[in-house]
């Protein structure tokens, strides 16, 4: 027991000499109150959402600047990026609607009438479609995606609260105060109620395994629902408050913040069993997976800090402060970044993440060009990707690609700018 202890204190310190750290500071001026971030990989931009002033800000990802504002409703609260027509929405919990941003010139495009507080979003790549849930009203409204207008209004259980896409059912799932709602992503008509823990907190969708994680607040545990038949196959225990979840795709994990305990908990995702207890700072609320370097990056409200965790060995590697009350996070792929909005600062901290520990020139950072997607159809177009690393919309990993849109870059090296990023439709 002793040799071991050794042993996986000395992987720790291997991984320890990839570094992070805090790359600068964007200023957002007196007053405003970052309440959520999205990522458009097409245009390598950064979307910030205000909550007191009723707009989103729009960061060059490359330079970290702020190089435009668009006005949304009152207090925004959810981001989401659609990348088949290449924008952004915003669901404004005070006005019933969600802005609807281009993101080529970052305008506002439409505004679409919601449910009472949309609270959440999502979007379905094989139907183009966004989904938001509407915590006031216990629905979801569904918008097309390309014309921005309601297509359909699902009801829901009460105090709707989260949603996730599953990529190989076409299913959405609705979290709400102490079911799950099951809405087939072709009609969007509800398939069944999944009843799961008290005042459900999060989603999370397992592509290898087709699985569902929701995070159950009050319970301190994760229902593990199976993705095609939507009954519950599993009840995890973890720690105090589980608040919010995150994948990793390259392993095959699972992890869960929870708020009150402190810690990060780590699920093997074919077996459904607690493989790791991570400790992370005061009041973890926030994950984000870095698919290009495998870290899990988990802000802590409390403290201001961002703990870093190795994908491979769940081993602590780095603690990174950052601005006050830490609340969303996002990935920009293009220069390996995390965005982390910071609540009570009025900023965004940027961390950068190197696998040599070198900081990279800013100089030689290229903004994305807005070319036409490339089309794959069937196996054998999809293999023409063998040798290319794949990433979903939100800039996340994704192993076995399914019908939608992505965006790919080759395997080699680490990716330094985001003209060396292709899109791709792929059409089984």
């Amino acid at each position: 027991m002793k040799r071991l202890t050794v042993l996986l204190a000395v992987g720790c310190l291997v991984t320890a000499v990839h570094a992070q750290w805090l790359e600068t500071t964007i200023g957002l001026g007196p007053g405003f109150v970052p309440s959520a971030l999205c990522y458009n990989l097409q245009d390598n931009k950064v979307y910030c959402a205000d909550d007191y002033g009723h707009k989103v800000v729009v960061i060059d990802g490359a330079a970290n600047e702020v190089i435009a504002t668009a006005p949304a409703g009152g207090h925004p609260c959810a981001l989401c990026y659609n990348p088949q027509n290449d924008k952004v929405y915003c669901a404004n919990s005070g006005v019933s609607s969600v802005t609807v941003i281009g993101g080529a010139n970052d305008s506002v495009v439409a505004n679409v009438t919601a449910g009472y507080a949309p609270w959440a979003l999502c979007y379905n790549p094989p139907g183009n479609k966004v989904y938001c849930a509407n915590n006031g009203s216990a629905s979801v409204t569904v918008i097309d995606g390309a014309a921005d207008s309601v297509i359909a209004t699902v009801s829901v259980g009460s105090d709707p609260r989260a949603l996730c896409h599953n990529s190989v059912s076409n299913k959405v799932y609705c979290a709400n105060f102490r079911d799950v709602t099951v809405i087939d992503g072709a009609t969007d008509s509800v398939i069944t109620t999944v009843s799961a823990g008290a005042s459900l907190a999060a989603l999370s969708h397992n592509p290898q395994n087709n699985k569902v994680y929701c995070a159950n607040y009050n319970d301190g545990n994760v229902s593990v629902i199976d993705g095609t038949t939507d009954q519950i196959i599993a009840t995890v225990s973890v720690g105090r408050r589980p608040i919010t979840l995150c994948y990793n795709p390259q392993h095959n994990k699972l992890y869960c913040a929870n708020l009150t305990s402190c810690d990060v908990t780590v699920i093997d995702g074919a077996t459904d069993s607690v493989i790791a207890t991570v400790s992370a700072g005061a009041e973890p609320s926030v994950l984000c997976y870095d698919p290009t370097n495998d870290k899990v990056f988990c802000a802590n409200g409390a403290d201001n800090t961002v703990t870093v965790i190795d994908g491979g060995t769940d081993c602590v590697i780095g603690t990174i402060p950052v601005g006050g009350g830490p609340l969303d996070c996002c990935h920009n792929p293009a220069q390996n970044r995390i965005y982390v909005a910071n609540e009570y600062g009025s900023s965004i901290s940027v961390l950068r993440d190197s696998m040599s520990g070198i900081q990279e020139t800013p100089g030689v950072e290229v903004r994305t060009p807005n070319g036409g997607p490339t089309i794959l159809s069937g196996a054998s177009g999809v293999k023409r990707l063998a040798s290319c690393v794949i990433f979903d919309a939100m800039g996340r990993r994704v192993m076995n690609p399914k019908s939608g849109v992505y965006f790919v870059r080759q395997a080699s090296g680490v990716m330094r700018d985001a003209s060396s990023v292709t899109k791709v439709v792929i059409q089984h």
